[in-house]
């Protein structure tokens, strides 16, 4: 399969092979939604705590005596029917991460861009590097390319894209900014479109031909 490379200006510059084979028909799909529960499992936080009857502050002591008050029996200050009590089988600090083989993960983001690819949704420039870090700049980009929506911009990892474009985009509502070493396959599915530097596309061809 092959892609259009364009430029910042919307014209284009050649064409991609790409290099890794694409997925066909329902392979891969148990993988992409296994990889999309654990990511989004992993960000949470886990820290949600409260306190059983044992380590609520208070003392041992008897409220009342037992019998008669006229009030129902009493035994602890700390008890899960009082206000201030403990409470019953309540939230503990917890990893919500989920195990993936690496083969999971990279058959899911093979799965994924195979289908970006297939619908059109991904868009490759030579470069994308700006002149200045103002948002107004890189507007006239998301414009020219037709970039409606939610945009994710994929650049090379290693410093070769200057600080200009993340400092630019990062104002922009819906657009979020991702590296080839970094991209995962909730980055792929989420946004409307995706936008690669060529080189980030070939950090990724890299990736999925190694694993």
């Amino acid at each position: 399969m092959k892609i259009s490379i364009k430029n910042t200006a919307g014209k284009n510059q050649g064409e991609l092979e790409v290099k890794f084979p694409l997925i066909e028909n329902g392979i891969g799909t148990q993988a992409v939604h296994d990889t999309v529960v654990a990511y989004r499992a992993a960000q949470r936080s886990g820290t949600a705590c409260t306190k059983t009857a044992g380590e609520v502050a208070g003392t041992n002591k008897k409220p009342w005596k037992q019998k008669g008050t006229g009030r129902a029996r009493a035994g602890s200050f700390q008890s899960p029917l009082w206000v201030g009590g403990g409470v019953v089988f309540g939230p503990k600090p917890r990893d919500f991460r989920k195990k993936l083989s690496k083969n999971t993960r990279a058959l899911a983001l093979r799965k994924a861009l195979s289908e970006r690819l297939k619908l059109g949704d991904i868009i490759i420039v030579d470069d994308l590097k700006l002149a200045s870090h103002k948002t107004k700049d890189f507007v006239k980009i998301i414009n020219t390319m037709d970039l409606s929506g939610g945009t994710t911009l994929v650049v090379s990892a290693g410093g070769a894209d200057d600080q200009n474009l993340a400092r630019a985009s990062r104002n922009i509502a819906g657009v979020t900014l991702t590296t080839g070493t970094d991209l995962n396959t909730y980055d792929v599915l989420r946004p409307d479109k995706l936008l690669f530097t060529k080189s980030a596309f070939e950090q990724v061809e890299a990736r999925l031909n190694k694993e």
